[in-house]
């Protein structure tokens, strides 16, 4: 088995990056470093915790106003 990942960053800011990787086994893993703490994801988790975090940023500017 290869040591090579198939990477790309979805996105990169100061403090935190997220990234997918192909899996060896076709799995396609989200990952989230937020720190010293990194996130891991198949892509239903994934999916379900863009829609927590888009419901809580709708949230957050409701409460805003």
């Amino acid at each position: 088995m290869s040591d090579d990942l198939q990477t790309d960053n979805l996105v990169v800011t100061e403090n935190y990056v997220a990234w997918v990787s192909q899996e060896p086994d076709g799995e396609v893993v989200y990952h989230i470093e937020l720190g010293q703490v990194t996130v891991h994801l198949f892509a239903e988790e994934w999916e379900e915790l863009v829609d927590l975090v888009q419901a809580a940023a709708i949230e957050a500017r409701k409460r805003r106003k």
